[in-house]
């Protein structure tokens, strides 16, 4: 037996025990003593803690890259139900930091419904200390939002950082190189567009000018150029105090190519083991290589070197003419001529005296011509040869024009000649390009053959070239369907499969 005690409303047992409980003030039903004086539904009744908290809210969802704005300006990769999404959704409450939130979880929606909500449990403080738990659900919606990069790549006129390529060349085999070299090693990714230029380089756009500089120091790292930056202001904001530019890089690429016939000065000589004054361009990558036809010589000249001291192509490959062999004869190794503080002698090349006639000449004036050449592993009595003629060259250089009479040359042997158009026909394979919009006249075509026919001669180079399979060619399969198999041509352990994206297609449809 209880009874009720008058004076304080405090029940006490038949014990005589006290029970610490009162009333509730607004239904009476006993509950332990609290500040408010109220039970927990009728405190629910008077305070919300989720009053400041919106019930709605909006996410924004670009459907270019399917990602969503996490506040104020990044764009994440986010999949449905996920905690990156959770996160974003969250960062779009403003009043979560007036309570303490204990859970929260994704309640289902379709998929395409375009509304994501958003269980939470949070804890807030009422009435001096009374702690309170409430439950709720927001409901947030997706609405299409274009994010900057795409906005960027939509509007292909849009860029921040401009990187110009160009060689002040006649001929622009190097700058073919450079174009598989970007593609192989995926150096274009973050473009924005890529343009020809009427010049016969090229323009790549960028959103920013850290992946433009990344650009810039590829081709630093695969060929010898001169890097020149600028800037121009397009905006200023006077409040606070921010700059808006446009960036522009250009990328000068040294004006001489694989075969071109370069003259250096004396300075130059020395320091490369005091090679012959007019050298045969073997090589255009990281560094210039230069070869010495008469010994084999060789040197390498980086680009800082070469831009201290800067030579230009005496001759290019548009100037070399026909030769016949008409005898050779193997340089010995006692033949050759050594001398102390001399450089590195080629070992793949074979010295030789070669006994030539035009082919303008033949059968007319047979004037023949002796040369020291350094194709003696590759020529033969009856073979054709293209070669400088330097007698009959109009060469307009100053470091020539020093040169005695003596050290000058008649004629240099470059390479073997092979019939073009036969080696055109049986090509079975073929190359990727940046863009398809260049207009090919006829000296861009003859340059780019010429690249394809340094690729099928010298296996080093094409190490840095995907070459794939022209499925339109019969691949010969006998040596005998070959139409000269001396020619040099690309293995078919060399080539790549192209990749063909219609097969997923078909497979859909089926």
């Amino acid at each position: 037996m209880e009874y009720m005690n008058s004076s304080d409303g405090s029940s006490m047992s038949s014990s005589g025990v006290m029970k610490n409980k009162i009333l509730c003030c607004e239904c009476g039903t006993p509950i332990e003593p609290n500040p408010s004086n109220m039970c927990v539904a009728c405190l629910r009744t008077h305070v919300d803690i989720t009053a400041n908290i919106p019930k709605q809210a909006v996410v924004f969802f670009c459907r270019n890259c399917e990602r969503y704005l996490n506040p104020p300006s990044e764009w994440v990769q986010c999949t449905l139900e996920s905690k990156e999404l959770l996160s974003v959704c969250l960062k779009r409450l403003k009043g979560l930091k007036e309570v303490k939130l204990v859970d929260a979880g994704f309640v289902w929606t379709e998929p395409h419904s375009k509304r994501i909500k958003v269980k939470l449990t949070v804890h807030g403080e009422v009435m001096d200390g009374v702690v309170l738990q409430q439950v709720f659900v927001v409901e947030f919606t997706v609405n299409n939002q274009m994010c900057d990069d795409c906005h960027r790549t939509e509007a292909k006129d849009f860029w921040r950082c401009l990187v110009q390529v160009r060689q002040k060349s006649i001929n622009k085999k190097t700058l073919f190189y450079l174009e598989q070299m970007i593609l192989k090693h995926k150096a274009h990714e973050n473009t924005l567009g890529i343009k020809p230029s009427p010049s016969g380089g090229l323009d790549f756009y960028y959103a920013t000018d850290a992946h433009a500089r990344k650009m810039v120091d590829f081709v630093q790292a695969v060929l010898p150029v001169k890097v020149t930056n600028s800037k121009k202001l397009i905006s200023h904001d006077i409040h606070s105090n921010s700059y808006n530019y446009k960036y522009s890089y250009a990328l000068d690429v040294v004006p001489i190519s694989k075969g071109s016939l370069v003259c250096l000065n004396k300075k130059l000589q020395q320091q490369l083991g005091h090679i012959s004054p007019i050298c045969l361009v073997t090589k255009v990558a990281n560094a210039v290589h230069l070869m010495d036809p008469r010994t084999a010589q060789i040197a390498e000249v980086q680009n800082m070197a070469f831009w201290k001291n800067p030579f230009e192509a005496i001759c290019n490959p548009k100037q070399m003419i026909e030769f016949i062999v008409m005898d050779i004869e193997i340089v010995r190794d006692n033949e050759k001529k050594n001398f102390p503080g001399q450089g590195p002698v080629s070992f793949r090349h074979v010295l030789a005296d070669v006994w030539v006639v035009k082919a303008s000449e033949l059968g007319i004036n047979e004037n023949t011509i002796h040369t020291r050449s350094h194709l003696g592993h590759l020529l033969k009595p009856g073979d054709s040869v293209m070669g400088y003629d330097l007698q009959d060259a109009n060469i307009n250089n100053a470091d020539f024009e020093k040169l005695k009479q003596d050290v000058v040359p008649d004629l240099l042997l470059i390479k073997k000649y092979y019939d073009k158009s036969a080696r055109k026909q049986t090509r079975n394979w073929k190359l990727k390009h940046l863009t398809e919009d260049v207009a090919l006249d006829t000296d861009i075509e003859n340059d780019y053959n010429e690249f394809l026919e340094d690729l099928e001669e010298d296996p080093d180079l094409r190490q840095n070239v995907n070459i794939f399979k022209d499925n339109s060619k019969v691949i010969p399969v006998d040596v005998n369907d070959m139409p000269d198999p001396s020619v040099p041509r690309i293995t078919l352990e060399e080539m790549l499969d192209d990749l063909v994206l219609d097969d997923v297609e078909m497979t859909e449809e089926q």
